[in-house]
């Protein structure tokens, strides 16, 4: 049986076939059972909080206020928005000393003011660096499709919570990839938006440049309704865009290579479904990606902004550090400023030239990952993790880069480990991409 989805369970409540309080309760059980992976999916669990946000939205649905189909459903954010009276921990423990948050981050306002029950906190790679969705201070979750895998990241937790039930959808954060990583190794649905459309106060940042934050779900509409809320809009599921006449790109750059076979055959079946159903799916030349690896060989946005952010933390704590991620925000060390001013005008270029190219096409599509989640015995050692993290990141850093929306879509058959299909739309065409992934989705699924 497939996960039910938000409007399913919107549904479920407005018939009186179940209440809020079932719900929570029963994301709560899954939370709390010792078999499950609960206590490493999760670093904070809201019990009290949740129940008493449960009781609260049946007695408002008995006097007819349903503020939006999220009302009454369990929800889970990612352990680095700030919740108020508490401290944010962004999966480390270098920050506990720090003091608690004075408000809740507007994300999270938005997301109670909505009607939703938030059950707990999501462990996460630490401060958001890295896509493999190890932790060493709060251990790792397994993947809800073999648990002796990682479950991608950094929105590690995010990912496992809805897959194993304990949410119907969550609040990730995607710098590089941290909310479609986890999406296609688990086999959700995950929504990358165009960054400014969502405001990032009050969420640990990684990099300020690329930072944006979106939903892990069990469907497209699920994706649609949440990110509706996050980014303070009003709540409406785009129409499915007929797919007959779309055309397709698949850049003949850097995207395909050293593709796992599990992966090259379930995008290519995914491919050849969507031109049974009419779709133009062709190879388009994109060179301009090439420039990508030389444009970031210093560290990037990621390093730099993460060491201006991190370096008075890491001369107080910085040998609490996982040593996974130490090192990679040092290098922002040695960018100096005319480096960093370099960037931000080649990042400006390569998003001309590139769009000049993709305006042509009704989206951009690729694996998601070039490989499926790797096991915790893969990335144990430093040269196993940095193989696989790259591997992980490589195709979806390239949305974030150039300030696209994206999502990842399941395009894997029943008992195959999960691949993503990568829809990427132009910067702010958000509802278009959506309406695209609506009738994407089912089309790639494989049957």
């Amino acid at each position: 049986m497939a996960n039910p989805t938000i409007l399913q369970l919107a549904a479920d409540l407005a018939a009186g076939r179940t209440t809020s309080r079932k719900l929570t309760e029963a994301a709560l059980a899954r939370i709390e059972d010792p078999k499950g992976e609960g206590k490493r999916a999760f670093i904070k669990v809201y019990k009290p909080q949740a129940l008493a946000a449960a009781e609260a939205s049946d007695a408002l649905r008995k006097a007819g206020i349903v503020p939006s189909p999220l009302a009454g459903l369990p929800v889970s954010i990612k352990n680095l928005c700030n919740v108020a009276g508490e401290t944010t921990l962004a999966g480390s423990t270098a920050l506990d000393d720090a003091p608690p948050a004075q408000h809740d981050a507007p994300v999270v306002a938005r997301l109670r003011a909505a009607g939703a029950v938030i059950v707990g906190s999501t462990n996460m790679s630490e401060f958001a660096f890295s896509g493999v969705g190890a932790n060493p201070h709060y251990g790792t979750p397994g993947n809800p499709a073999d648990r002796k895998r990682v479950p991608g990241g950094s929105s590690s937790g995010a990912a496992v919570s809805v897959g194993d039930q304990m949410a119907v959808a969550a609040l990730g954060t995607d710098t590089g990839g941290s909310v479609r990583i986890p999406a296609s190794v688990c086999g959700l649905t995950g929504f990358k938006p165009t960054a400014r459309r969502v405001p990032i106060d009050g969420v640990v940042p990684l990099s300020t440049s690329l930072d944006s934050i979106g939903p892990l779900a069990n469907s497209v509409e699920c994706c649609a309704i949440v990110d509706a809320v996050f980014a303070g809009e009003p709540i409406a599921v785009p129409a499915a865009a007929p797919l007959a006449g779309l055309r397709f790109g698949i850049p003949k750059q850097i995207v395909m290579n050293d593709l796992d076979p599990i992966v090259a055959t379930a995008f290519e079946r995914a491919c050849k479904q969507l031109a049974a159903k009419g779709a133009k799916v062709e190879q388009v030349d994109l060179p301009q990606l090439n420039e990508l690896p030389a444009i970031n060989a210093k560290g990037g946005f990621a390093a730099s902004e993460a060491y201006a952010w991190h370096h008075k933390l890491i001369a107080r704590r910085g040998n609490m550090y996982d040593p996974f991620v130490h090192p990679r925000i040092m290098r922002g060390k040695e960018m100096s400023a005319a480096d960093y001013i370099d960037l931000l005008h080649a990042r400006a270029d390569l998003q001309k030239r590139v769009s000049a190219v993709t305006e042509n096409y009704d989206a951009v599509v690729m694996p998601t990952c070039a490989i499926t989640a790797p096991t915790l015995q893969e990335v144990s050692t430093p040269e196993g993790f940095t193989k696989k993290n790259l591997l992980l990141l490589r195709n979806t850093t390239i949305g974030n880069f150039l300030d696209r929306c994206a999502i990842s879509l399941p395009c894997h058959a029943a008992g195959e480990l999960p691949v993503g299909f990568s829809l990427m739309g132009e910067a702010m065409a958000d509802k278009r991409l959506l309406a695209l992934a609506r009738s994407v989705a089912p089309a790639v699924a494989a049957h």
